[in-house]
């Protein structure tokens, strides 16, 4: 690594993921997850989250290659049936509070031309285990935070005219230590000063409490229905506890849930998106009454028409306002990774709503959360829909129009 500070700047990044992200405390259990080639950005976390007093830090190791390998050879009977000791896992998680953080750094394309159908059928199966804790991660009953770490496989994808891997591999983690802050005089306190300025949009978007939403583009003409006491949330989020966590690192964003029964109309994704192991790009949706009736993309059709099987996926759980004047749009680059990409675009994501989006939501039934209008799923996945050209408004229940974004930002 040739970048300058390189491994001061990794420590800060870890502590900020430590203090910041998911706000380590005395007795804590974290859980980490995060690919055997970044051990020394994972060795620093588990001494920080020790520092702080954490009780106990597990660590769950991912490799490309046994991922890829697993999906293409795994005998089919044990590849659709997740382990009880699994399941295990995700409950000890659940019944200790455990903060999750999240290191992505696979390379966009490690499934791709592996049979997408048995893919998506092993997909299945691990949401249906995963299910307890993520109801537990969309309810914000435990904190959790994701961030990025750069590999050579990734960085490639994203800086393709790089001369080396290396090089790639120094752009990718220069980009990520900006987006992320870590290039300021105290990262913290940058982060600090953000979650305040994308919590005062939010807190002026709940006091309006639009009935719906105009998404108006190239390609894009789309109605969202808002439930009623809606709660738009920006950058930090409050676990029970009344602990803070930043659970996307970097954000731009603010979001809420759409009422799944009210959205109409078309929309046209801006960004490629990397899902299962394999790059959508170019997708058509045609909405009535909630539910994607067409839907088409230009790159990944199947991976695609595979997602929208599962249960709840032709609906949406979240709607995002991004400016395009945002730093990660304004870098120029494509990340081929949802954390940052949705982060340089208004976004919408198919599957499960938070239920911390409507008032009082997190204490509802599955029941009463499909009758405020939240979606149910599980899944979850984000696509990018937004552009400098994106003009949208925001529509009260008398009718009046009110403007929200013009030309890709604030209005």
């Amino acid at each position: 690594m040739t970048l300058p500070n390189f491994d001061k700047s990794l420590k800060q990044y870890a502590e900020l993921a430590v203090d910041i992200g998911v706000a380590v405390k005395p007795g804590d259990t974290v859980y980490l997850q995060i690919a055997v080639d970044q051990a020394k950005l994972a060795q620093l976390i588990v001494a920080a989250a020790y520092d702080r007093g954490a009780a106990e830090v597990q660590v769950q190791w991912h490799d490309d290659l046994i991922k890829r390998l697993d999906m293409a050879h795994m005998a089919t009977s044990r590849l659709y049936n997740i382990p009880d000791f699994i399941k295990g896992q995700f409950d000890y998680w659940v019944d200790h509070n455990a903060k999750r953080i999240t290191v992505i750094s696979a390379d966009p394309d490690n499934l791709a031309g592996l049979d997408p159908q048995r893919i998506a059928n092993y997909q299945n199966a691990f949401n249906q285990a995963y299910a307890r804790l993520m109801d537990a991660i969309s309810s914000m009953k435990i904190s959790w935070t994701i961030i990025g770490a750069a590999s050579p496989k990734w960085a490639e994808k994203v800086s393709p005219d790089a001369k080396t891997p290396e090089e790639a591999t120094d752009k990718l983690w220069a980009a990520i230590f900006k987006t992320t802050r870590i290039d300021q005089p105290d990262p913290e306190a940058a982060w600090k000063a953000h979650d305040h300025q994308l919590r005062t949009k939010a807190d002026w978007l709940n006091a309006e409490q639009f009935d719906r939403l105009h998404y108006v583009a190239p390609g894009t003409d789309l109605v969202v229905g808002l439930p009623k006491h809606h709660i738009w949330e920006g950058a930090g989020a409050y676990n029970p506890r009344g602990e803070e966590f930043m659970a996307n690192m970097p954000t731009e964003e603010v979001f809420t849930a759409p009422d799944f029964r009210r959205i109409d109309g078309t929309v046209t994704s801006t960004k490629p998106l990397s899902y299962s192991g394999n790059i959508l790009e170019g997708m058509h949706f045609t909405f009535k009454n909630g539910q994607v009736v067409d839907a088409h993309a230009d790159r990944g059709d199947t991976v695609l028409q595979n997602l929208l099987k599962i249960p709840g996926a032709r609906s949406l759980g979240e709607v995002s306002l991004v400016p395009d004047p945002s730093p990660i749009s304004q870098s120029g680059l494509i990340f081929f990774n949802t954390l940052y990409d949705e982060n340089a675009s208004d976004h919408m994501a198919l599957g499960q709503a938070y239920p911390f989006s409507v008032k009082d939501g997190v204490a509802m039934t599955t029941d009463q959360r499909t009758a405020a209008g939240l979606n149910q799923s599980n899944t979850h996945v984000d696509f990018m829909m937004g552009s400098a050209d994106m003009n949208i408004d925001g529509i009260k229940a008398d009718g009046t129009v009110v403007p929200i974004f013009r030309n890709g930002d604030w209005a």
